[in-house]
């Protein structure tokens, strides 16, 4: 796969639009052809530093004899050590390699790469050392680019808050099922990551905080999801043994990890030789998404959208990092809404879908007060939310941020907010908004979905102009 260069200066100047599709159309076709493949063609591949026997994981339900066997070994990795050995945020705990599931045989070993699972050291919300997972994958395909090969840590979209949906272990499973209703397969992140693998960018990609044993995932958390995707850099540094140029990549939740990382960079990790970022449909302003957000409030009145229960993920998390408000959470919670809170801590976020869809948010609230009324009325509450807001630091690096308008998980009006708040501090912005896909099923999260792959096509371009050392645009003059 040749590196896309920049846009020709002669009247073929759409062949760089071409080759990202053509980029994301492979990534695809990977998604579609290598389940029909043998997955399990040449066992685990070498890692860079693999310092563990840990094995690859295995989809539920094998009747491989040898599948239980597996299957513990995947689970002892994820025991972090207690105390944590000694060591700076990055630093390596332990690794293991693993076989990607959706890979095919290549010359040079499988395509699109080598998988390595990861734990590494980081800080928590409270700036406590813990141990977080993640992957690190090596492209099989050469680095055709100037430089060194560069490195994309990409932050994932929401898997989940059960630990059996961390994309370091999903990358190794076609499907997972657990009756009645835990059903999820490869992490769908694959598509962003074997977009760059296919042009020999390597790759790390966070679990996030949360996914080891006795631990609950804070989902959307600024500071510790920050953390943990650029002490993803410092550990995929570490095992390599470089120090490469490194680009941050998220939609989603990832666009919140993404975005806080950004911003944080300058501050936490100043070392790394961050040269952009990318953005996608970024919650930025958490209590404006509890507030609006049709995936969670529905459309029709009487009927909550897709994934109310995404409230319990973001609830489950503000307990755990911040005790003293969990009192009075619980209190402003109904019975339904206290067994959904716990119902919720173990899912992936399929069957979260399917346990609470349509379900009114103040079913699960007291005396059905809506959730507003219940942040306003506990200032402890308001304060913990106020500090997950993305926006008042300003990013060293250029950032892309791209989102739809029509998105229906997370509103246009609060991306455009976070622009402009980086804008006023001077930060090197660009803001995609993709306005031509149509409104699709509003409140079932379509609209949010399908935005996934636009923004995808334009990161790609924006990322490779970065690594050609092109001046990065801005709209601040006239956001969109």
């Amino acid at each position: 796969m040749r590196w896309p260069g920049p846009p020709a200066r002669t009247p073929r100047r759409r062949g760089r639009p071409a080759r990202q599709r053509l980029l994301i159309g492979a990534a695809l076709a990977a998604l579609i052809v290598a389940p029909w493949c043998a997955t399990g063609i040449g066992g685990a591949a070498p890692a860079i530093g693999s310092s563990s026997g840990s094995g690859a994981g295995s989809g539920s339900g094998s009747s491989d004899p040898a599948a239980g066997t597996i299957g513990r070994a995947v689970d002892d990795f994820y025991r972090a050590p207690d105390p944590l050995p000694a060591g700076a945020p990055g630093a390596v705990i332990r690794s293991s390699p693993f076989t990607l599931k959706l890979s095919v045989p290549g010359h040079d070993g499988p395509l699109p790469g080598r998988a390595t699972r990861i734990m590494y050291r980081s800080n928590d919300t409270n700036d406590a050392p813990v141990a977080v997972t993640g992957t690190y994958l090596e492209p099989a395909l050469a680095w055709r680019g100037p430089g060194s090969r560069p490195l994309i840590a990409v932050a994932p979209g929401t898997q989940g808050q059960g630990h059996q949906c961390a994309p370091s272990k999903t990358l190794g499973e076609l499907v997972h099922y657990t009756g009645p209703f835990d059903l999820w397969f490869t992490s769908y992140e694959v598509l962003t990551a074997y977009t760059f693998l296919m042009q020999g960018m390597a790759v790390v990609m966070t679990d996030y905080y949360g996914f080891t044993d006795n631990t609950v995932h804070d989902y959307v958390n600024r500071l510790s999801g920050a953390h943990a995707v650029l002490d993803s850099i410092r550990a995929a540094n570490a095992l390599t043994g470089t120090r490469p140029r490194a680009v941050i990549a998220g939609y989603s939740e990832g666009g919140n990890a993404a975005a806080a990382a950004a911003e944080l960079q300058s501050q936490y990790a100043p070392e790394l030789d961050l040269i952009g970022s990318y953005v996608g449909a970024p919650p930025a302003d958490l209590r404006a998404m509890l507030d609006h957000s049709q995936v969670i409030d529905g459309v029709v009145p009487g009927l909550g959208g897709l994934a109310p229960g995404l409230v319990g993920y973001v609830l489950n998390g503000l307990i755990a990092d911040y005790p003293q408000v969990g009192p009075v959470l619980y209190a402003a919670l109904s019975p339904a809404g206290r067994a959904m809170l716990k119902s919720v801590a173990h899912t992936c976020v399929a069957e979260l879908a399917v346990s609470t869809t349509f379900r009114e948010i103040t079913r699960y609230t007291a005396a059905g007060r809506p959730l507003d009324r219940i942040i306003d009325e506990s200032p402890e509450v308001a304060r913990v939310l106020d500090a997950q807001r993305i926006g008042r630091l300003r990013p060293a690096a250029p950032v892309l941020i791209a989102a739809g308008a029509n998105d229906d998980v997370v509103p246009y009006s609060q991306v455009r907010q976070l622009a402009a708040d980086w804008c006023g501090h001077g930060a090197v912005v660009q803001l995609d908004r993709t306005a031509w896909l149509p409104t699709l099923l509003p409140s079932f999260a379509v609209d949010h979905g399908l935005e996934m792959l636009p923004a995808l096509a334009q990161a790609v371009g924006w990322i490779g102009q970065r690594l050609l050392g092109k001046p990065a645009p801005t709209n601040c003059a006239a956001l969109p």
